[in-house]
């Protein structure tokens, strides 16, 4: 399946996204959301499988990563309430009235809070590995990013991708995927102040308690598809969470680590059709 790349001006800001070349027929659209420091193009392989098995996808690169428009701080204020609000207003611009939705994650949790919120725009929800429960914390590496000017030089280097996105999945990315992903960092430094601006106010301590009670009692079909050797979040706590607590589906990515959509495109995109579907 071609995947279309395509921009839209909302707002005042430009979002670009990718799409499968089809139309959504009787099938809701399915909406892929990204995490840190990634963009849509890691979801060109499960799209491309998922759109061979005629269902629409759309995924879009949040403001201030991939070839979005990167906003000032005083244009845009880059917290969980700004990303929810503008990531709306898209669907409004692109005329979707109501999607399933695909996260995965640090920033895909937001996703997570737009369904929550939005209970009328969200059907079915997919969750693969993203900060849910609350103590769950960014990684040293993105942490680091945040810090006042070791955050300010770190963040305009383009390696930082190869690092946090190697590191995270634990297998090594192709070298044209890689540059890819270092594009926009070596497009401009603006990419480099918006990742900075997002690790800061990602607020995780204050978010995530009221996210994860609003997802226990969640009553909308939700699976969470888990790369089971994650190291930076806990997947035993939460895999106890979810079969005990709540009445999600849960599957394990065995081998998978923290972006399993990288290299396990032909386990996920199965499950995500059988779940869509």
């Amino acid at each position: 399946m071609q995947l279309l790349k395509k921009k839209i001006t909302v707002n005042g800001f430009e979002w670009f996204y990718r799409e499968t070349d089809n139309t959504p027929g009787d099938r809701l659209p399915i909406l892929f959301l990204h995490g840190l420091p990634s963009h849509s193009f890691g979801w060109c392989d499960v799209m491309a499988k998922l759109g061979d098995a005629n269902f629409y996808c759309i995924a879009p690169d949040w403001l201030g990563s991939g070839f979005s428009s990167y906003p000032s701080t005083r244009e845009f204020d880059y917290t969980p309430a700004g990303f929810e609000a503008e990531l709306k207003a898209l669907l409004d611009a692109l005329s979707i009235e109501r999607c399933h939705i695909v996260i995965q994650g640090f920033l895909g949790h937001i996703g997570i809070l737009f369904a929550q919120n939005n209970p009328e725009r969200g059907d079915r929800l997919a969750i693969l590995n993203t900060p849910i429960l609350p103590g769950s914390k960014l990684p040293w590496k993105m942490q680091q990013w945040g810090i006042p000017f070791a955050g300010d030089m770190l963040t305009q280097d383009p390696l930082l991708v190869d690092r946090t996105l190697e590191g995270g999945s634990g297998y090594v990315i192709s070298d044209g995927n890689l540059d890819t992903y270092r594009k926009p960092f070596l497009t401009t430094s603006a990419v480099g102040r918006s990742l900075m601006a997002t690790t800061r106010r990602l607020n995780l301590k204050k978010v995530l308690p009221e996210l994860t009670q609003k997802l226990k009692v969640r009553t909308e079909k939700t699976l969470f598809l888990w790369g089971v050797e994650d190291e930076w979040l806990d997947n035993v706590a939460l895999q106890n969470w979810v079969k005990k607590e709540t009445s999600h589906q849960w599957i394990s990515i065995e081998e998978a680590k923290h972006y399993p959509q990288e290299h396990f495109a032909e386990a996920i995109a199965p499950h995500l059709s059988k779940f869509f579907g």
